[in-house]
């Protein structure tokens, strides 16, 4: 009986499932926190409201019933079913809030409970909790900003269509990295969601195609402060290289120097050896004429005897 007025709409009959609509939207949202509130340790209340929020909103609900082909279960009036409320997606999220309601009735919260977490688990796992439930324009202003790019400029180029009916064609530029897109709304808000959804593609796009910048090493210099005195030593001084070249010629030249010097003392050691030498051959030889000379001028005691006697 539960399980047929959950699925009745109220087209079909008085008896239909608004009121169990209403207790499943209950259900459903207290067991969509918890599983959030278990899953997810370190995100805040503010994230964990805007992730719940987008996980019990219609279209979310509507996939799910999708994907169950609820739509095949349905009891609607003929109205509905000739304009195609089957397809329809309040109708369909209605319901599947409905079935909660009623499983609860029936089978009590832990019940509920399982098949709620059965449902949605497997969408967790393949959503990112960071974006999930975040609008195009959100979206791809915290990517720029991700990136250190200058936030996006919307323009609305042309409005199309009645007064009461007007289409609004909205511009994206992203300056830095040469993008312009446009989108369409029934709305200037809208338009600016469409076209910052393709402008987010678009900028993914342009950034995995640069090339990756290559950081150059630029010279640092480290400053050293001893006594109050600052002194700045560069990590590869050019000047101090080349010194030791300088430093090696001059102590060439020095020694070069030195060995001149030492070859002509040794020069004049020679020459004055030699001069000595030739002074004392020369003294030498002028001896015997100064003895003989002394000799003849001093008579000698046995030659004044002899002159005497």
């Amino acid at each position: 009986m539960l399980l047929q007025q959950a699925l009745t709409h109220r087209s079909h009959s008085s008896a239909h499932n608004e009121r169990l609509e209403f207790l499943g939207d209950s259900v459903l949202n207290c067991v969509v926190a918890s599983v959030l509130f278990d899953r997810y340790s370190k995100i805040d209340e503010g994230d964990l409201s805007r992730l719940r929020a987008n996980l019990v909103k219609q279209q979310s609900l509507y996939e799910i019933a999708q994907r169950i082909e609820l739509s095949n279960f349905l009891r609607l009036g003929e109205g509905e079913l000739k304009s195609g409320g089957f397809r329809r997606p309040s109708i369909l999220a209605d319901t599947l809030e409905a079935l909660f309601g009623a499983i609860f009735l029936d089978s009590g919260f832990d019940a509920a409970s399982s098949v709620i977490s059965a449902m949605y688990i497997p969408i967790l796992d393949t959503v990112d909790p960071k974006t999930l439930g975040k609008d195009a324009k959100t979206l791809l202003q915290e990517f720029l900003q991700g990136k250190k790019i200058a936030l996006p400029q919307y323009n609305v180029v042309a409005t199309h269509g009645a007064a009461h009916n007007q289409e609004f064609e909205v511009e994206c530029l992203v300056p830095k990295l040469d993008i312009q897109v446009f989108g369409t709304g029934g709305s200037r808000r809208a338009g600016e969601q469409a076209a910052a959804k393709s402008a987010l593609e678009a900028v993914q796009t342009a950034l995995a195609k640069a090339p990756v910048a290559v950081k150059k090493n630029k010279p640092r210099t480290t400053q050293l402060k001893l006594a109050g005195i600052a002194t700045i030593q560069p990590d590869a001084p050019t000047a101090h290289m080349e010194m030791p070249k300088s430093s090696k010629t001059a102590k060439g030249q020095s020694k070069k120097s030195d060995q001149d010097s030492h070859a002509h003392a040794a020069h004049e050691e020679v020459n004055d050896s030699n001069t000595q030498q030739t002074q004392s051959h020369t003294e030498d030889v002028n001896q015997p004429d100064l003895l003989k000379t002394n000799a003849e001028e001093v008579p000698s005691a046995g030659s004044g005897q002899s002159k005497s006697a």
